[in-house]
């Protein structure tokens, strides 16, 4: 029998450490080792007990959980799962914690909503936290220089991304570099629904390229990326003049937003187009990407040293998905190759 994982709950509250605590306690693969009230009480903790993963609240005293996350990640990298308030306030500073390094994140109880149904995730994200590969932020590779500015996309190309866990920063890496008449692009990342919105505006902020939450109708045309809304709906593209549409169905592969839905959607496009799956656990894109590649695009997966979690792109690749498969920092100059204009 494999030894349980082993975490140490971080938060202010004594009444959400309980919760977190329950929640966790609830599945026998996991043995919660310790708790702590603040940052300075989970250093010594970390020293002590030596846990495989945190999970760490954002607002706490002496130190809040962004910065001490950021020394975590500097001095003593481990996967870490932060849980957040659902407010707006809470998502822009969990997208924060993300970029940092942060594994994963969940939303605390709101609304009265039972702390089984706002943590039914929570154990999962843990344990796929346990297995992931958490680098001293000082250890990423340089990235290659920004897109020359007399890059031309093809106007009739779309470029559609798949991630789940780690691809905050996956994403990152790829998009700050795109030129501002970038590929048309449409992106489903797993993050529940509040993040979404906050994880789009702070790539708008970062990026040439226009950024933003994709709404029901809107055109898919270079220098723009949307982001599939998180929790509700579907992102697909339709229509001969390719438009975002958003679709309630139920979820797929376990997820909704899903990957498989996108690129599902983009192979019936009918366009030239390419498709790109990053880190993240389970399958979901595995078979979407396929189904693309069989559609006529191009494929790119990232490689396993360079993912977070090595899951989807893997069931890609093992599927005979996946074109080629690079490591982090040479999928952005890859990329705008695939999808630049024809040379003349």
């Amino acid at each position: 029998m494999t030894r349980p994982v082993t975490v140490l709950v971080v938060d202010d509250s004594p009444t959400m450490r309980g919760l977190i605590t329950a929640a966790l306690r609830r599945d026998p693969e996991i043995e919660v080792v310790g708790s702590a009230a603040d940052p300075l009480e989970a250093r010594e903790a970390i020293k002590r007990l030596n846990p495989d993963v945190i999970t760490l609240d954002v607002e706490m005293p002496n130190m809040n959980g962004l910065e001490f996350l950021e020394k975590i990640m500097r001095l003593r990298p481990m996967p870490v799962v932060m849980v957040s308030t659902l407010t707006q306030a809470g998502a822009d500073v969990t997208v924060a914690a993300l970029e940092i390094g942060a594994v994963d994140a969940v939303g605390k109880p709101v609304d009265g909503a039972p702390a089984a149904v706002a943590f039914a995730e929570l154990a999962q994200k843990v344990k796929t936290a346990a297995t992931s590969r958490v680098r001293a932020r000082a250890d990423a590779p340089p990235a290659p220089p920004a897109a020359s500015v007399d890059y031309q996309p093809d106007p009739d190309h779309i470029l559609a991304i798949g991630a789940s866990t780690g691809g905050v920063e996956a994403l990152i890496t790829i998009l700050t570099g795109f030129p501002a008449n970038c590929p048309a692009t449409v992106i489903t990342q797993h993050m529940p629904a509040t993040f979404t919105r906050s994880f789009a505006a702070r790539l708008d902020k970062m990026c040439a390229p226009h950024v933003s939450e994709a709404e029901d109708g809107a055109p898919v045309k270079p220098g723009h990326v949307y982001i599939a809304p998180g929790g509700e709906a579907h992102l697909e593209v339709a229509g001969a003049s390719p438009r975002c549409r958003l679709t309630r169905s139920e979820p797929v592969n376990g997820h909704r937003p899903s990957v498989d839905v996108l690129f599902d959607s983009v192979a019936r496009a009918r366009r030239p187009m390419t498709g790109v799956i990053l880190t993240g656990m389970g399958k979901d894109g595995a078979r979407g990407l396929l189904t693309m590649r069989q559609s006529g695009a191009r494929t790119l997966g990232q490689d396993e040293a360079s993912c977070i979690v090595y899951g989807m792109p893997r069931a890609a690749f093992e599927l005979g998905a996946v074109e080629r498969q690079l490591p982090l920092h040479r999928l952005r100059p890859a990329i705008l190759d695939l999808c630049a204009a024809p040379a003349a």
